[in-house]
């Protein structure tokens, strides 16, 4: 039985190379070069749009761990990668043309993989196809995802709040409740008084913002859904009436409401990770680092995922994909890559990878694999498919999205390492 595949970016590779390499026939889909998405510049196969580095190498970090789990998963793109590294310190960073063309070359010249050159508009429930379109996931194709899915699928992601971990979290400068006190203690709250608030204020309204791309730019990203800075730069007291009102609260501290009080909302069932609630925000990476740590509460916080304002087509995965990546509805359609909600080139294709094995152990009747919650392939697909995660955003590659170990370690570099090595241990028994 042939597979099909659609879409030839890093997932869509390594799930028709990892179907390949265990006999399966694939059909893989890719509209280039009759047409390319406004991201993409040439007609190569995984190709790096927005930088060329794949994040640090270092086993002791979420993205060296990630890079070393598809290693031994058999990741085309990681062998690519090492033979077209180029120097950038503790980064793994590639000449992105021979990358892209090493891999190209690779699966063009598999004789298990058929690549033909179309466009698809149309997903067939009836075929085992595997969906790897990307982020900018348009037109026909993307409305034949939104029938197939009930039409709860593809959000227009325009700007995102950032994440921290539970345990950077100054907790002797935060009080929990809800407002009025419904719903008990759902929230960490981080109080600011009014000489805190105002440094804040005329930091964030100074403070430098990305640039954005011309595909990126639309009418409805102020609307739903404002960056915090653009509120602020409409009054010193905006926000206060926004996402950093005191109302309906009293910190415990002082026995008055706060003069801005912001909200930090539970990110994942383990509760490692918390969102700041309002705080959709495009500015630079390191202005948010900065600004944001003017917070007392927040002021050696840890970013696992900053805030970003960008177009990214995405699934409502939680509600929609089982654990092996297919469709609660209809498992004959699996997705992969950044069109999950996993953020990332090497998030992408470690997807692409578990996607395409586990169909492989589909057709043979066997079992998906299953991947413990402690690696890190196994931690972001537990994310993305978490029942319990409201308000969806996008993940990449992160210590927050293991669980922790106890006891705990405080040493942070030792406490990376042994989350590393706790999970290649699985590898080393398992794969």
């Amino acid at each position: 039985m042939k597979v099909k595949i659609i879409g030839a970016g890093l997932a869509g590779c390594e799930a028709a190379y990892a179907l390949a390499t265990r006999g399966v026939e694939v059909d893989l889909y890719e509209m280039k070069p009759h047409r390319r998405s406004p991201a993409h510049h040439n007609d190569n196969f995984a190709e790096l749009v927005c930088s060329n580095s794949l994040k640090a190498a270092r086993l002791d970090s979420a993205a060296g761990l990630l890079k070393e789990e598809m290693r031994r998963l058999g990741s085309v793109c990681m062998n690519a990668a090492e033979k077209t590294s180029v120097a950038a310190g503790g980064a793994l960073a590639v000449d992105r043309d021979l990358f892209s063309g090493i891999i190209t070359e690779v699966i063009k010249n598999h004789p298990k993989i058929n690549v033909i050159s179309e466009e698809v508009n149309e997903i067939n429930p009836d075929e085992i196809t595997i969906v790897c379109s990307g982020p900018l996931t348009d037109g026909k194709l993307a409305e034949s995802i939104k029938k197939l899915t009930d039409n709860d699928s593809l959000s227009f992601f325009d700007a995102a709040a950032p994440i921290v971990t539970a345990e950077s979290i100054d907790m002797n400068r935060v009080f929990c409740a809800s407002r009025y006190e419904r719903g008990g203690d759902d929230y960490i709250n981080c109080p600011m008084n009014k000489a805190e608030y105002e440094a804040f204020y005329e930091a964030l309204v100074s403070a430098e913002r990305a640039p954005q791309k011309e595909f990126d730019v639309n009418g409805r990203v102020y609307e739903g859904c404002m960056p915090i800075e653009v509120m602020a730069s409409r009054g010193a007291d905006t926000m206060r009436f926004g996402p950093l009102k005191p109302v309906g609260l009293r910190d415990p501290s002082t026995g008055h409401r706060p003069w801005a009080n912001l909200q930090l909302r539970r990110e994942n069932a383990d509760g490692t990770m918390f969102n700041l609630v309002g705080f959709q925000t495009n500015l630079k990476f390191g202005e948010q680092k900065r600004v944001f740590s003017m917070i007392p509460a927040l002021h050696d916080a840890e970013f696992v995922r900053y805030g970003v304002m960008h177009r990214n087509s995405f699934i409502n995965s939680p509600k929609l994909l089982n654990k092996d990546l297919s469709l609660k509805n209809n498992p004959n359609v699996y997705f992969a890559g950044q069109i999950t909600g996993v953020e990332g080139y090497m998030e992408s294709a470690s997807s692409g990878i578990l996607a395409g094995i586990n169909v492989y152990r589909r057709l043979l009747g066997e079992n998906p694999l299953s991947l413990p919650n402690y690696t890190m392939i196994g931690a972001l697909v537990g994310y993305i498919t978490d029942e319990s995660v409201t308000n969806f955003q996008p993940m990449g590659a992160n210590f927050g999205v293991l669980p922790p170990i106890e006891p705990h370690i405080r040493d942070k570099k030792e406490r990376y390492a042994a989350l590393s090595n706790r999970a290649i241990l699985w590898y080393n028994q398992n794969i």
